[in-house]
C-alpha cells in the first residue's frame, strides 16, 4: 500500500492545488482518511456525463434503475413512446422524462409497472402557442402520464420528474409542453 501526495497513479489524479492524501490498496481507496464507499458503477453513475442523456427510439421502454435512473430519458420517436417504470420500492432512484420529437401520432405514455403502484404530485402544462399553462395535480389512483402530442403534453422541451419514495409511491412534478387548450396528463390505466 502506498500514500501518493498530488501525483497521478493508477489512473488517479489529484488536482488544484489542495494537498490531498490518497490511499490506495487492492481493496480500498481512501481520501484524507475517509473510506470510499461507493462501487465502481456507482462512481461511474455520477461522473460518467457520456450517459446523461438516453435517446428513447423504440415504441416501448422499460425503465430500469441501471439504465435510466439520474439520467434524463429524451422521448425522440414521433410515434410515441411508452415507458414503464419499475416498480416503486422507496430506492429513492430519480427518472427525468423530456421530449426530444414532438409526438405526431399516438401517444408518449409513461406508467407505473403495476396495479399496486400510484403516482402522487402534479404536472404544469404549458401552452406554447399562448403562452399560457395550467397546473394538474395526480388523484389517489393516478399511474400513468398520457402526452397526445397536443393538449396534454408531447411537443418538444419541458421536462417531468419521477421519484421512487416509497413502496408503491412514485413523486411525480415537472413541466410538459402542449398546445391548444391543457387536459390533464394523468390517468388510472394500470
Amino acid at each position: 500500500m502506498g500514500v501518493y501526495r498530488g501525483v497521478t497513479q493508477d489512473n488517479v489524479t489529484i488536482q488544484g492545488g489542495t494537498l490531498y492524501d490518497v490511499v490506495i490498496d487492492a481493496d480500498t481507496l481512501q481520501i484524507n482518511g475517509t473510506t470510499v464507499n461507493s462501487t465502481a458503477a456507482e462512481l461511474d453513475a455520477v461522473a460518467d456525463v457520456s450517459t446523461r442523456l438516453v435517446s428513447a427510439t423504440a415504441a416501448t421502454l422499460a425503465v430500469t434503475a441501471a439504465a435510466h435512473g439520474d439520467r434524463i430519458v429524451v422521448l425522440n420517436r414521433a410515434a410515441g413512446v411508452t415507458a414503464t417504470l419499475p416498480a416503486a420500492t422507496g430506492s429513492g432512484n430519480v427518472y427525468r422524462f423530456t421530449t426530444g420529437t414532438a409526438v405526431t401520432s399516438n401517444n408518449n405514455i409513461i406508467k407505473v409497472a403495476d396495479n399496486t403502484d400510484v403516482m402522487s404530485g402534479s404536472l404544469y402544462v404549458t401552452d406554447q402557442a399562448a403562452g399560457t399553462g395550467t397546473e394538474f395535480s395526480t388523484t389517489t389512483t393516478s399511474d400513468t402520464i398520457t402526452m397526445n402530442g397536443s393538449t396534454s403534453g408531447g411537443l418538444a422541451g419541458g421536462i417531468l420528474t419521477l421519484i421512487d419514495v416509497a413502496t408503491n409511491l412514485y413523486a411525480v412534478h415537472g413541466n410538459i409542453i402542449a398546445t391548444g387548450v391543457e387536459v390533464t396528463p394523468f390517468s388510472a390505466t394500470v
